[in-house]
């Protein structure tokens, strides 16, 4: 993974009045440069700097992505605020569920009123949202004041699209429907210094049937393990302690390598790196989660003990409409599994209510999974139909009252599990990475334990990025008070 210092020398020593290179990352670097051009010459005729704001919604993939657009962004000149009266607003979307796409659509209507007010102003969508071609053809009709659309397998090439923008009067629309390249040692600028996440590997071959994801993702390309192991060295070497690994499945790390390496074996070799004191990742598909990886996070003095192992369904007719590829059973032996082999690890979980023709008795099957997995925590979703999925052309008779019981069903049966689960550690000692000054009282701050629990206590400003031992107080639901040990 290259420098900081080692990238601005080169991209200094390139002459952008010759031909842009072919090769990558070269080829960016030399846009990097001629973008830096142009943004320092506004600047100059403004008298002032130009702000960039990114505004990102949706998963940690898409907060990883935005890391790479902000370091870009700064490279050429721009300065990053996080506000949408930025000289370049850049969204960063997600399209899981339909109410992200309206929030889009909402701020689009918003910053239109803004663009008016000021015609310098420039306006870029990106990420999975912009995949879908029923998407760029409401933009160009509703939101002709758009300035950039791109999608999310070309986000390397951002600097050359920003110089593509600045040069045109039109909409600049760069969708590339799929892509196996991957281009390494590119700027990315951090959102915190002592953690950070680490893309491992990008698409899905998974196909479950509600799911948009493998169609505005792509297929499953891994990194070199030897790419992320740079990366990760040169994190530990400016100051970070905990890692994420990050992929739509990880269990599925390596199978399209040349030489062939398991995610089990990856985490191996990451948990070698010395500095590094945490390693989290996610997310795991239940179906091809192996024993050799629940060895190694037993074993393993680094991984947190904290799984998330997305169930969705706990009916095996859902989850076989849903293409899951596992059973009930099947999921429930795998839980029991781990926690035998790891007592103190934290299950969490993703479930979905409303999948079209679930029953209620199909969602009593999902709360008899939750009481029996006893999860720490799950996000509970209602099901939201995704236009170019096999699910969005399943018919479905329940009624929106019903969905909403249902819903309601399964949520205090999860809140009541999880409180359980979070209560048992009360007046134990662990360790918490201290991440910020909690919003509410200045006077704590809010650390985060192996498990993934989180702790407030007192502290100050001088403890963020530090792993402490806390002595945990009082459970409250989720959350937990404590006091430092000294």
């Amino acid at each position: 993974m290259i420098k900081n210092e080692e990238l601005k020398e080169i991209i200094d020593e390139i002459d952008i009045t010759s031909q842009p290179p072919e090769e990558e990352p070269m080829r960016q670097y030399y846009f990097i440069k001629a973008a830096k051009a142009i943004i320092n010459k506004k600047s100059h005729e403004l008298g002032r700097n130009l702000t960039a704001g990114v505004i990102t919604f949706g998963c940690q993939m898409n907060a990883k992505d935005s890391e790479k657009l902000m370091g870009i962004l700064e490279n050429i000149g721009f300065e990053v605020i996080e506000d949408e009266s930025a000289d370049l607003v850049l969204y960063n979307t997600c399209t899981v569920r339909d109410n992200a796409n309206q929030r889009v659509y909402g701020r689009l209507g918003l910053i239109n009123s803004m663009k008016k007010k000021n015609p310098e102003k420039k306006v870029a969508l990106c990420g999975c949202m912009m995949q879908e071609p029923s998407v760029i053809e409401t933009i160009k009709k509703k939101y002709k004041f758009v300035d950039l659309i791109f999608g999310t397998h070309n986000i390397y090439k951002f600097a050359e699209l920003i110089v593509a923008m600045y040069s045109s009067d039109r909409m600049i629309i760069d969708i590339w429907k799929d892509t196996d390249k991957i281009v390494e040692d590119l700027p990315a600028e951090r959102k915190y210094p002592f953690k950070s996440g680490v893309n491992i590997m990008y698409g899905c071959n998974n196909f479950c049937t509600y799911c948009i994801v493998p169609y505005v993702r792509g297929r499953e390309r891994s990194r070199s393990p030897k790419d992320i192991i740079r990366e990760i060295e040169k994190l530990v070497s400016e100051g970070v302690v905990e890692v994420m690994l990050l992929g739509q499945n990880v269990n599925s790390y390596g199978k399209n390598l040349e030489e062939k390496i398991t995610f089990a074996q990856l985490l191996e070799e990451v948990e070698k790196i010395e500095g590094l004191e945490r390693i989290r990742f996610m997310t795991s598909h239940p179906k091809d989660l192996s024993d050799d990886l629940i060895q190694v996070m037993k074993k393993s003095k680094k991984i947190c003990r904290h799984l998330h192992l997305p169930l969705q369904a706990g009916s095996n007719r859902i989850l076989q409409a849903m293409n899951r590829r596992y059973t009930k059973e099947q999921y429930i032996e795998l839980a029991r599994k781990i926690r035998q082999e790891i007592p103190d690890i934290s299950l969490t979980t993703d479930l979905i209510v409303g999948f079209p023709g679930e029953t209620a008795a199909d969602v009593d099957e999902t709360i008899e999974v939750v009481r029996e997995v006893q999860y720490d925590n799950a996000f509970t979703f209602i099901y939201s139909k995704r236009t170019g999925t096999p699910a969005a052309e399943m018919p479905n008779p329940v009624s929106d009252e019903e969905i909403k019981e249902n819903f309601d069903r399964l949520l205090s049966v999860v809140q009541e599990t999880a409180k359980s689960r979070t209560g048992r550690m009360k007046g134990e000692i662990h360790s918490a990475l201290v991440e910020e000054i909690n919003e509410h009282d200045s006077s704590l701050v809010t650390g985060r334990l192996s498990n993934n629990t989180i702790v407030h206590f007192p502290g100050d400003e001088s403890l963020i990025g530090k792993i402490v031992d806390v002595k945990l107080i009082e459970a409250h639901g989720f959350y937990y008070i404590g006091e430092i040990c000294n």
